[in-house]
């Protein structure tokens, strides 16, 4: 295994984990917003702020490793995307920023301000879906290199149906990652009102997210066939991916084993997102960049490697703290402290 590899490799964990988290943050900041609308928010408001208490400080540790690790692996990033997503990548930050906002003053100030959850409602479904933009452009046809500049199409963008199925999958999968952890965590707080509807919200968004996910394959097809053939290739990988799905609705359905159901979301997601990232290698955006263009020099890279192994084994263990101590903690996810 080359060190380029290596190194896409870890920074993929990272992008995974940033998956994870970040989906029940922002799922959580809809289902706020929403069940505040239709007056449903006295039963899932504490379970919400329960979770979010300990963890929203922590949420963007794993894209602010990724995005250093890009550049530092592979500095040709830089031009390609740092010129292409300049309009995108702006509004990413300030919807961030917005978040940010909320978790500041509406945390520790005014709790029941309805333009806050606004904000955290709504950035929870506009931040995903800007970032989805990396993936969409990454598959070519749609960066423009005429004259030695560097320029994104965006007629080409708006008018995708390819562009516009990663935004809606991306938009869809947030929601039922949340919807599942949220349920299981509602279980251990045995809080039986917002288990039943968060439960229903889980149900919900299920068949859309799997469905929007073999859609965007299916559009691959036209946007990139040489990418759409390598992940045919290997579709063993994503018959697993589906799966998991089915185990995890059918436990959801049953109303048992939340948390490994929970467990069966994050793998159906952690093969369909390694699965389409082995897939799409060695190219980084197609047919521009692959990852052996302009890649650091080896004595970087063993020591880019080597920090951001040694701080993903720091982080796990952080993160089990974070969870035992405070997440799951008997007294503290039913509310007694």
């Amino acid at each position: 295994m080359t060190y380029e590899v290596i190194g896409i490799s870890v920074l993929w964990f990272f992008l995974y984990g940033y998956l994870i988290v970040a989906s029940v943050d922002f799922g959580a900041g809809f289902f706020s917003y929403y069940t505040k609308m239709t007056d449903q928010n006295h039963m899932i408001h504490k379970i919400i702020q329960r979770y979010l208490s300990p963890v929203w400080e922590v949420t963007n540790v794993f894209l602010v490793f990724f995005f250093i690790g890009v550049v530092g692996f592979f500095p040709s990033t830089a031009y390609y995307y740092g010129t292409a997503l300049l309009i995108p990548g702006s509004v990413a930050i300030i919807l961030i920023a917005l978040r940010g906002s909320y978790y500041a003053f509406a945390t520790y100030g005014a709790k029941d301000s309805k333009f806050f959850t606004f904000l955290y409602g709504s950035t929870g479904l506009l931040i995903p879906a800007s970032l989805s933009t990396v993936l969409t452009i990454s598959e070519g046809g749609y960066i423009s290199t005429s004259n030695g500049n560097v320029e994104l199409l965006y007629g080409e963008l708006f008018r995708s149906p390819y562009s516009w199925g990663v935004v809606v999958l991306a938009v869809v999968s947030v929601l039922f990652i949340s919807a599942s952890f949220l349920t299981f965590y509602a279980s251990r707080a045995k809080d039986k009102k917002a288990l039943d509807l968060l439960r229903k919200y889980a149900l919900i968004w299920a068949f859309p997210s799997i469905g929007m996910g073999i859609i965007v394959f299916l559009l691959l097809n036209n946007q990139n066939p040489e990418h759409f053939q390598k992940m045919v290739d290997i579709w063993w990988v994503f018959a697993l991916s589906l799966f998991a799905f089915v185990g995890a609705f059918s436990l959801i359905i049953k109303r048992k084993n939340y948390g490994i159901a929970f467990i069966l979301v994050m793998i159906q997601y952690f093969t369909a997102f390694f699965g389409y990232g082995a897939a799409h290698l060695p190219y980084i955006l197609y047919p521009h960049l692959t990852i052996y263009d302009g890649f650091t020099n080896e004595t970087m890279a063993i020591a880019l490697i080597s920090a951001f192994i040694g701080g993903l084994l720091l982080l796990i263990p952080s993160l089990y703290l974070l969870v035992k101590l405070f997440l799951f903690d008997a007294d503290y996810v039913q509310g007694r402290k």
